[in-house]
């Protein structure tokens, strides 16, 4: 009886916080670069104003966020869309937010009901900009179950779900992301005797997926400036009043992959320990854009979770994100963390199932943790857990994680600084100072991979004295690569190639062959790099590790030659020339490429020309004083808002280009003072 009506307070308690709510008593207040600075009462009701803010900048990126929790990604988006709808049901979003719902605390239930609120109240008043009249009014449990999607596939099982398809397993290079860096300096290493922090996760530069600047500020003691995704209902990574953090994509091991054995003639029945279950069968109808009638497929669901059926069989995919639905919850509360050991506390809850998180405060601690859900695979057995495994034995079907204190994490080093651009955990700092990968459960897949990003960090990071934010931002801007490339394959035999045996290519051989490997736009050096790196990842997709052979090497330049040839009609071209940052109907010449500290990824735009789609994106570089408020400096790459009709649509383009930053604050009177614009969210 104590418990029903513990449950009943609660319950109250929820709605009495969202019902006051009031859009009035929430200040949005745009400063001169669009970026809001969201001014509440309460939690609740600064999140109400982010998303409100959100809307008004990029609406179409939060409604894709939330297409899948009402079947609509089909409906939206045709037959690519239908894939998320098939994977909502799949990994049993809609179920695990069900189960898993008393498992979030009013406070924030509060948060997410009140962020719902707006998307729900914007979406009335501006009907027009609805991608779907069933998307509208969506509930808090919708938008959470839509969170688990989100971040199960961040974590990988999008790729797993796709080999067995094509009836392949990914190998550890398809998982791999594309990269982000994080960077922090204690004291004792800074000429300011402030701690640094760099933060610069990798993302696509528009979507659900693009980071959204945002400050927000409550009277119950939130006051935080970030980033956040499509969806984020607070800062997913940024710099509060006492301490700021940073995200990189980890590549440790966080999925499974098994293979059922199915009886012979008992259809749906699996093997398990001697004993036969039977698959768990549910029928799906996805709506598809453009076709009148419900496509049906089958979802199935084993003691392993996720289950398919390709030609091979049924294969189960297991992983710890979608066993959990408190990322976001623990997202906030790392937010109103005040010192390192409340972070510390937060992160014990462990609901954020992956990412590196790099962290520095004002009270001299710089920290870094290898994070996520790692699941307790069976260390007797000989099993490859990189590989498919067998679905028929309780030795490969794991129940628990690795506790938070058991993960690769650093504290305080001697060098004093910590660092990851996507690599290994095991070279997180000066060499002679790393943990030691022997040290940790082989089974657990930690990473052990350096990059180029990482190598050429160690050549820039002063490993004697101190250093500056000056010259931390040279280091985060360098487009140079470091002494000895560290990329999948190797293209250094390409320098060895001899003009005089290749005429039509000579020029190009020379030129290459004279480049200093850096990826200025102005470069003929770096433009051929650039067409050499496309082509040979498409050349040696799939093979080990090795460096290309001298007639791999020639098809190579002719490729690059071809290109040139076909596109510019001459092969004195820079990679300028050729790679443009476009916004609107707008473009300009771009440096760097794809493992650069300074990275570009790209996509195919007009006339041979490429786009930048994805990169630096968003960056920090926070300063942390004893005493005051942090000093920010941020740009991100486009600007506050995705509408084209903004002024703010590419105002820091040049800024990003000129690789400069905008100075940013916590502090309250002087975003009232120097505002643009201050109005309530109605």
């Amino acid at each position: 009886m104590k418990s029903f009506f513990s449950c009943l307070i609660a319950i109250l308690l929820i709605k009495s916080i969202s019902a006051q709510i009031n859009p009035a008593s929430i200040d949005i207040v745009r400063d001169k670069w669009g970026v809001p600075h969201i001014f509440a009462p309460t939690d609740a009701a600064a999140s109400y104003g982010l998303a409100w803010a959100h809307a008004e900048d990029d609406f179409a990126s939060l409604q894709m966020v939330a297409l899948p929790a009402k079947g609509l990604m089909g409906r939206v988006l045709g037959k690519e869309g239908a894939a998320g709808d098939y994977a909502f049901a799949l990994f049993r979003c809609r179920e695990i937010t069900e189960e898993k719902w008393h498992t979030l605390s009013p406070q924030f239930i509060a948060i997410a009901e009140a962020y719902v609120q707006a998307l729900n109240d914007y979406a009335k008043k501006h009907p027009s900009e609805v991608l779907h009249k069933k998307l509208f009014p969506m509930t808090a449990k919708d938008y959470i179950a839509s969170s688990v999607l989100a971040l199960t596939v961040f974590n990988g099982a999008d790729k797993v779900l796709r080999s067995i398809f094509a009836n392949r397993m990914p190998t550890i290079q398809e998982i791999e992301d594309k990269g982000s860096n994080a960077i922090a300096v204690h004291p004792k290493k800074t000429n300011t005797g402030e701690a640094f922090l760099v933060i610069n996760a990798h993302q696509p530069n528009t979507g659900p997926q693009a980071f959204y600047e945002a400050h927000l500020y409550s009277d119950e003691g939130l006051n935080i400036l970030g980033g956040l995704l499509a969806g984020g209902p607070t800062v997913l990574h940024g710099v509060n009043e006492h301490l700021g953090w940073a995200h990189t994509v980890n590549l440790v091991d966080r999925v499974d992959q098994f293979q059922l054995k199915m009886h012979p003639t008992k259809k749906y029945y699996y093997e398990l320990d001697g004993k036969w279950l039977k698959l768990e069968k549910k029928k799906i109808k996805l709506r598809i854009k453009g076709i009148p009638i419900g496509v049906g497929r089958d979802v199935y669901w084993s003691e392993y979770g996720a289950t398919m059926k390709n030609k091979q069989g049924f294969f189960s995919i297991r992983l710890g994100a979608n066993m959990k639905i408190g990322a976001l919850e623990q997202w906030y509360h790392m937010g109103k963390a005040k010192n390192f050991t409340e972070f510390y506390e937060v992160l014990k809850k462990q609901e954020l199932s992956m990412f590196n998180i790099m962290y520095a405060d004002k009270y001299d601690t710089i920290f870094y943790v290898n994070n996520g859900l790692i699941p307790i695979r069976d260390s007797a057995s000989k099993y490859n857990w990189r590989k498919t495994l067998p679905g028929n034995t309780s030795a490969t079907l794991w129940k628990s994680f690795r506790k938070l204190q058991e993960l690769p994490q650093y504290i305080n080093p001697v060098p004093g600084f910590l660092y990851n651009t996507n690599h290994s955990s095991f070279q997180a700092t000066a060499r002679g100072y790393n943990l030691s990968p022997r040290n940790y459960p082989k089974q657990d897949g930690w990473e052990i991979n350096i990059n180029n990003r990482s190598e050429r960090f160690l050549e820039l990071m002063p490993k004697e004295g101190s250093i500056s934010m000056d010259q931390l931002k040279s280091i985060k801007f360098d487009i140079q690569l470091p002494e000895k490339l560290q990329y999948w394959y190797g293209i250094d035999s390409m320098f060895l190639m001899q003009p005089d045996s290749e005429p039509q290519l000579a020029t190009l051989i020379n030129t290459f062959k004279a480049w200093n490997k850096r990826g200025d736009a102005n470069s003929e050096g770096a433009a051929i790099f650039f067409l050499t790196y496309r082509f040979v990842s498409d050349l040696m997709d799939g093979q080990d590790a090795r460096k290309l052979t001298m007639s791999e090497c020639r098809a190579t330049y002719q490729y690059v030659f071809d290109y040139m040839m076909k596109h510019f009609n001459r092969t004195n071209i820079t990679l300028g020339d050729l790679q443009k940052l476009v916004r609107g109907n707008r473009d300009w010449p771009l440096d760097g490429f794809q493992d650069l500290l300074a990275p570009q990824w790209t996509a195919p735009y007009k006339d041979g020309i490429f786009k930048s789609t994805g990169g630096d994106g968003y960056i920090v570089f926070a300063r942390f004083p004893k005493a005051g408020l942090p000093i920010l400096e941020t740009v991100n790459m486009y600007g506050a808002s995705a509408k084209p009709s903004s002024p703010h649509f590419a105002d820091q383009v040049p800024l990003y280009l000129e690789k400069k930053t905008k100075s940013m604050t916590l502090d309250k009177a002087t975003i009232y003072k120097e505002a643009i614009k201050v109005y309530h969210p109605q």
